[in-house]
């Protein structure tokens, strides 16, 4: 039951960063400017998110709880982030876009699992096991996609 929360939660969260990346974009802020701010609010909110619920802050469980749900519902700004940045760089080939990113991004989760059960095995920890990783892998998405991302367009289908 606990499972359908940040699903649940995301659905929300997802109408606020739509409106809220289309305001942006309505007054005037670039376009790449505006999917960065939405990736890093996707990136850093289960971040902290992790990071607070590692802490042993003596928080009953349903706090934790509604800490991570709150943090996975935020990563729902990538939809406004990076999930958006294809479109904006070429309208003709986004589909085959999102297709190498999501290719590129899933290798990680299927190595994850097996590293995840292999950190766990060996410090019997979840905070180090999991949240640990995942914290050190979203700082580092955060910086890369700060420093590389842009939504400029660009022509792949432009003979020279």
């Amino acid at each position: 039951m606990v499972s359908v929360l940040p699903p649940l939660a995301s659905i929300f969260v997802t109408t606020i960063a739509s409106q809220f990346a289309d305001n942006l974009i309505a007054n005037g802020v670039e376009t790449t400017t505006v999917r960065k701010i939405c990736q890093t609010i996707a990136f850093l909110s289960p971040a902290a998110c992790m990071t607070l619920s590692s802490l042993d802050l003596g928080l009953p469980p349903w706090e934790i709880v509604g800490i991570l749900t709150g943090g996975l519902a935020l990563s729902s700004f990538a939809l406004s982030g990076l999930y958006c940045t294809h479109q904006d760089m070429s309208p003709e080939y986004a589909s085959i876009l999102l297709g190498i990113t999501n290719t590129v991004g899933a290798v990680p989760g299927i190595i994850g699992v097996a590293l995840t059960g292999s950190l766990l095995d060996s410090t019997h920890s979840w905070s180090l096991s999991l949240f640990a990783p995942s914290i050190f892998f979203y700082l580092t998405g955060t910086i890369v996609w700060l420093a590389f991302a842009s939504s400029k367009p660009q022509s792949f289908s432009k003979m020279d």
